[in-house]
């Protein structure tokens, strides 16, 4: 983080902005915090989701196993944060208004979720990873596990990133 010399606009670098990145996303969302996520960015390229089970979460009150929304929401956020982190990788200095501006459409425009089996589990773990970047548009793919590495879920999604 710098200050330029001509005014008092302070820029951030890629590091900083990324922290700006999780924090909206963990503190600043209300329905992510109603879903108990915790975000662990690992790198600007690997970020890791992570949720106890709740009761409230439940969609099959028989089986106790996550609900089919949770499962989608949680997919999508981890690929959400992952292509806005590698978008800003590498995006040299700016300030907080030019990245507000630049990054304020960023949203899904598309997204597949898999079930391969039901979420059981006491914490469930999502990751994501960039498949492909443009100037405009990113697609990520997603996987869902439980504490065990039981593999649950895994989605395909496009996100608008500039």
């Amino acid at each position: 983080m710098t200050q330029n010399n001509t005014d008092t606009t302070v820029l951030l670098d890629s590091e900083a902005l990324a922290e700006i990145v999780v924090n909206m996303f963990s503190e600043q969302m209300p329905f992510n915090q109603l879903l108990g996520i915790k975000i662990d960015k690992l790198s600007a390229d690997k970020v890791e989701i992570r949720m106890p089970w709740s009761d409230k979460l439940m969609g099959n009150p028989f089986h106790k196993i996550l609900h089919g929304g949770v499962t989608a929401s949680i997919l999508d956020t981890v690929g959400g944060v992952t292509a806005i982190l590698h978008s800003i990788k590498g995006i040299g200095e700016i300030s907080v208004e030019e990245f507000q501006r630049n990054f304020s459409n960023v949203g899904t425009i598309d997204m597949r979720v898999d079930y391969l089996r039901p979420g059981k589990g006491n914490e469930f773990i999502a990751t994501a990873e960039v498949i492909r970047k443009g100037r405009k548009v990113a697609v990520c793919r997603m996987e869902l596990h439980n504490e065990t590495g039981t593999h649950i879920a895994f989605g395909t999604a496009t996100y608008m990133v500039g």
